[in-house]
């Protein structure tokens, strides 16, 4: 996966358009999402906003690549995405991630309940 500005090049891109192009039919600013694409400037944090870029974009909701899209929105904007966020059982889990991530020593069981969540339904 690549970081969002990445993405939303890839996926203007894939669609045909030019930055000009995408950004007159959907009025927006060519300057800020050139800036986006470039990683210089943060994707929005309205999920509204993004809903819309997406619909733009002519992604599916609830598709690998809606996901991907609203994932890296909230990684480039140094957030957890809003439905890991909305889930208690993930957040209580995110510090034994970021241990796990960082190579620090962790005890079998809370490895196994990391294991159990990410293998969750």
């Amino acid at each position: 996966m690549s970081n969002f500005g990445e993405h939303l090049r890839a996926l203007r891109l894939k669609g045909g358009k030019t930055l000009r192009q995408f950004c007159a039919e959907n009025n927006l600013d060519p300057g800020n999402l050139s800036r986006i694409e470039r990683g210089r400037l943060n994707p929005p944090a309205s999920h509204d906003t993004l809903t819309r870029w997406a619909h733009a974009l002519g992604l599916r909701e609830a598709s690998s690549d809606w996901i991907d899209f609203f994932d890296l929105a909230a990684i480039a904007s140094g957030r957890v995405p809003q439905d890991l966020r909305d889930d208690e059982a993930v957040l209580a889990k995110l510090p034994l991630l970021f241990r796990t991530l960082r190579n620090e020593k962790i005890d079998d069981e809370a490895l196994q309940d990391l294991i159990d969540l990410i293998r969750k339904d």
